[in-house]
């Protein structure tokens, strides 16, 4: 191996320690800047994990309807509901249980799929729907009354089974 010398000038040596450092410190920056995209693009990007399910029935003036729902119980959860989900079977929902009656409103934000919103009274009887949501939306979706739940089913789920407002939700939240 031949080492080569070549020579450097004092005042060059001087400001060497300081551009090492600088182009550490620029290094650390850029990675630091890259950063925040990167949780986001990681849950967009990964798929949906679906929750455990539970079954649940409506009761309409036709018949009873049979799906398999995941229950939201928590704060967190119920912030997530189905955003970033791109499908979900037919015969399968997503309950929001609020813990207690109050008035409750909804949005589309970050959810792909259209959804039927099925606001539900305390005894299990259905407020009001509100049909094939806006997928992406913020636009806010209010129960029109107090509810304890909230039931998400695909678009147009309602008008092809006949489920209408006074209908009968079957779940143990409503037996409490």
């Amino acid at each position: 191996m031949t080492v080569i010398r070549v020579p450097v000038f004092p005042s060059v040596t001087k400001l060497l320690p300081f551009a090492t450092n600088f182009l550490r410190l620029a290094a650390c920056l850029t990675a630091l800047a890259a950063l925040p995209a990167l949780p986001l693009r990681a849950q967009e990007a990964a798929p949906a994990a679906q929750a455990a399910t539970e079954p649940l029935g409506i009761v309409a003036k036709n018949g009873r309807h049979a799906f398999q729902v995941e229950v939201m119980r928590t704060d967190a959860q119920r912030a997530k509901g189905l955003m970033y989900r791109r499908s979900m079977a037919a015969d399968h929902g997503m309950l929001f249980d609020f813990e207690r009656p109050a008035p409750a409103t909804m949005w589309m934000k970050n959810t792909y799929l259209s959804l039927d919103m099925v606001f539900i009274r305390s005894d299990g009887s259905i407020a009001r729907i509100a049909p094939d949501t806006e997928p992406l939306s913020t636009k806010v979706i209010p129960s029109g009354e107090p509810v304890l739940a909230v039931l998400e089913l695909n678009a147009g789920t309602a008008a092809k089974l006949g489920i209408r407002a006074g209908d009968r939700v079957e779940h143990p939240m409503f037996k409490r």
